[in-house]
């Protein structure tokens, strides 16, 4: 069996990148998968893929954030898992980041988990069941570059509200974790290095070579690690918050 297997898992922010990764990881495993995304191509075509359901949705709203896991649960009966995977990083440091830029990350990055936490705790809560969640952090939740400035504020609210939620809610078995992932190689990073730091063809061989283990966070292996934090194989573990990169963090040379 699956590690996940019967599970009702939702992904928002799972039509790209690691939330893409995780999706498949958790169909692997045996989950039932419903996933978001913004871009109606992307996920039809990682449905199809996978086999797992996509909805379409704008996380900035949190109607639609609430309503992910509202309309998981109308589908299945229920929601087992979520994970909370989307993510903006438009660059900003503290000088030239406007308030709209401000507002978006907060939204996106901060404000949309909670409120999927809100429905799916909720949902959990009331039946009575276990649940699981994992959010999908940043180790910019430390400081972060300065042209990350906004970005490293929510991500920094984010690893606080995993686990104000999960002490919250550990006598309901509810466990929440979060990953704090450090320079991830996805095609969203690409555009980003492409679009913000003129970054060529060659920029993950030159940026692996800078990195201690030779190579950038990986998709697949972020994953696995996930949809593990997500079955009854991690056991107990709620309210942690993992550094998951090559710098650790505190340690100078």
């Amino acid at each position: 069996m699956g590690l996940l297997e019967g599970k009702i898992l939702l992904a928002n922010g799972g039509s790209q990148g690691v939330g893409a990764g995780i999706v498949r990881v958790a169909v692997r495993e045996g989950a039932t998968v419903v996933f978001t995304g913004r871009r109606a191509e992307v996920g039809e075509k990682l449905a199809a893929d996978t086999g797992a359901h996509f909805l379409r949705a704008d996380l900035a709203d949190p109607a639609q954030a609430r309503g992910s896991v509202e309309q998981t649960v109308s589908r299945y009966g229920r929601i087992d898992c979520l994970v909370n995977a989307a993510g903006l990083t438009s660059r900003g440091s503290l000088l030239d980041t406007t308030p709209e830029l401000f507002d978006a990350h907060m939204a996106i990055n901060l404000r949309a988990p909670f409120f999927a936490m809100q429905a799916a705790v909720a949902d959990m809560k009331g039946r009575g069941a276990p649940g699981t969640i994992v959010n999908i952090g940043s180790d910019c939740a430390h400081g972060g570059p300065p042209f990350l400035a906004a970005y490293s504020a929510a991500k920094a609210g984010l690893a606080g509200l995993t686990k104000n939620a999960a002490h919250a809610h550990r006598w309901d078995r509810i466990r929440i974790n979060g990953l704090n992932i450090g320079w991830t190689e996805t095609e969203g990073e690409d555009a980003t290095q492409r679009e913000f730091h003129g970054a060529g063809d060659d920029w993950r061989e030159k940026a692996a070579a800078k990195l201690p283990m030779g190579k950038l966070g990986q998709v697949d292996e972020i994953a696995d690690f996930v949809v593990f934090l997500l079955s009854d194989r991690s056991g107990v573990v709620t309210g942690s918050v993992i550094d998951w990169g090559q710098t650790v963090i505190g340690a100078t040379d």
